[in-house]
Order: structure tokens, then C-alpha cells, then sequence
């Protein structure tokens, strides 16, 4: 049994960043990507487990923020349902092609692709902040065509870096969305659902390749549901700027690590 394997300060390492992983999730999107850092970094299994075993965690993440988003009527913003069915539906394409192409990776390469995604994104996050980068408005110019050819590609890339590295689709789709002009609640709301089948196409494409730990899922996705409903609660009472700035140094900061 791989828990079994680890040492109780590891666990409740994993228990514990798992808890902030979850609240990251709902938060600012960025967040469940800690998971799969931790698993790699401190689980004795395969890269392709990693990416199973954290994206089966995100497929009960993904439904419970997006229960919960729709809650608050976070739907309701600009093209949210529209741009929900769209990245959905291309996203499962991508994942299973991506859990697919993890499975002959090495996990040495795994770990370059990882930390190079690591790092591209917290380096995003922080220019944006510092430099101000406004929303382009994108989706309230173009027609809807164009919108929809744009979220299909934009469905189809997250879907597949997702599935490859396990690293679920708000990470990527969020800042994405952000800075094409999609309200930030709208934004969180849209990439919990596409979440939901990305991380479940990519979990069935690791499930065919026996790389998904059920206990390890158990350990780090139990803490994470309870991080996403106080995630949930941070997104809407808590300015989030300083919060997606220090999230962005702490992924630049921590992809050497992941590397080598």
C-alpha cells in the first residue's frame, strides 16, 4: 500500500497542502497544481500515477466548486454557460490524448515538462500583476463564431496539457479566460466544469494504464473538498491581486525543485 509507505510527517504534509490546494482551487484556479507537485516530489510512484492519481482528485473538486459557484449565480456572467459546454466538450479530447502521451514518458521528462509548466505559469501570474496587464475584452468584440473557435482550441490545449501532467484545468484556463476579458468569478466558475471532464478523461486514460493510487487520491482529495468550499468563500469576500502575486513567485520559486 503506497500510504503505507509514507512517513507520518509526509502525510500530514500532503493532508495539509492539500486543505490550501483546494481553497487555491476555488480561490484563484491555480491551486491543485501543489497536489500533483507534492506527489511527484514525495510519493514513491510512477509520473504517470502522479498524473492519475491527482486528477482523479480533481474530477470531485471540479464538481464540488462548480456546485457551488452555481450557487452564487456565478453562471449568470457574460458567456459562462456557453463557454462551459464549448471547453467541456473539446477538453476531453485533449486529456485523453495527454494521459495517453504521459504513459511513454519518462518520469525524468515528466519532471522537465512539469516544472517548465510550473514555472511559465507563475511567471504569467506575476507579470500580469505587476505590469497591469488589462483584459483584452476578446469575447464582447468578436462574433460568435469566432468566440467559439477561440474556446474550442483554447478547450482542446487545456484539455491536453491537463491530462499529461495531471494537473487539472483551472491552472491554465483561468488566466487564460482572465485575460481575454471573462469576469474572475466567471472565469473560476466556467474552469471548475470543464475541470470535471478533463480530470475524468485523463483519470479513464490512466485508469486503462493502471496509474491511479486510490489511497493516495483518498489522502490529498478529502482535504482539498474541504479547501474549495473555504476557497469558494475567499473568492468572493478577498481581493485576490496580492494572493496571485505570491501565488506566482512560489511556483517560479519552487520549479528548479521539481526539475532536479
Amino acid at each position: 500500500m503506497v500510504v503505507a509507505a509514507l512517513s507520518l510527517e509526509v502525510i500530514v504534509f500532503l493532508f495539509v497542502l492539500a486543505l490550501f490546494a483546494g481553497i487555491g482551487i476555488s480561490a484563484l484556479g491555480p491551486g491543485g497544481i501543489f497536489v500533483t507537485i507534492a506527489l511527484f516530489l514525495l510519493a514513491p510512484i510512477s509520473s504517470a500515477e502522479v498524473a492519475g492519481t491527482a486528477s482523479l482528485t480533481f474530477i470531485f473538486t471540479g464538481a464540488l466548486a462548480a456546485g457551488l459557484f452555481r450557487r452564487s449565480g456565478d453562471f449568470i456572467e457574460g458567456f459562462a454557460g456557453e463557454m462551459a459546454i464549448i471547453l467541456s466538450g473539446l477538453s476531453v479530447v485533449g486529456a485523453y490524448a495527454g494521459s495517453q502521451a504521459n504513459l511513454v514518458l519518462s518520469d525524468i521528462i515528466f519532471g522537465y515538462l512539469l516544472s517548465i509548466f510550473v514555472v511559465a505559469v507563475g511567471g504569467i501570474i506575476i507579470y500580469r500583476e505587476l505590469v497591469g496587464l488589462e483584459p483584452s475584452n476578446h469575447f464582447q468584440v468578436v462574433s460568435a463564431g469566432r468566440r467559439r473557435l477561440t474556446l474550442g482550441a483554447i478547450g482542446f490545449g487545456v484539455g491536453f496539457v491537463g491530462g499529461l501532467l495531471g494537473v487539472g484545468g483551472p491552472v491554465i484556463a483561468v488566466p487564460i479566460l482572465v485575460i481575454l476579458g471573462v469576469p474572475m468569478l466567471a472565469s473560476l466558475a466556467v474552469a471548475q466544469v470543464q475541470s470535471i471532464f478533463i480530470s475524468g478523461f485523463a483519470t479513464a486514460g490512466y485508469v486503462l494504464g493502471d496509474a491511479v493510487s486510490i489511497p493516495l487520491a483518498l489522502l490529498v482529495g478529502i482535504p482539498q473538498l474541504i479547501g474549495v468550499v473555504v476557497g469558494w468563500r475567499v473568492a468572493h469576500l478577498v481581493e485576490e491581486r496580492r494572493l496571485r502575486i505570491v501565488l506566482g513567485v512560489v511556483l517560479v520559486v519552487i520549479a528548479p525543485v521539481i526539475a532536479f
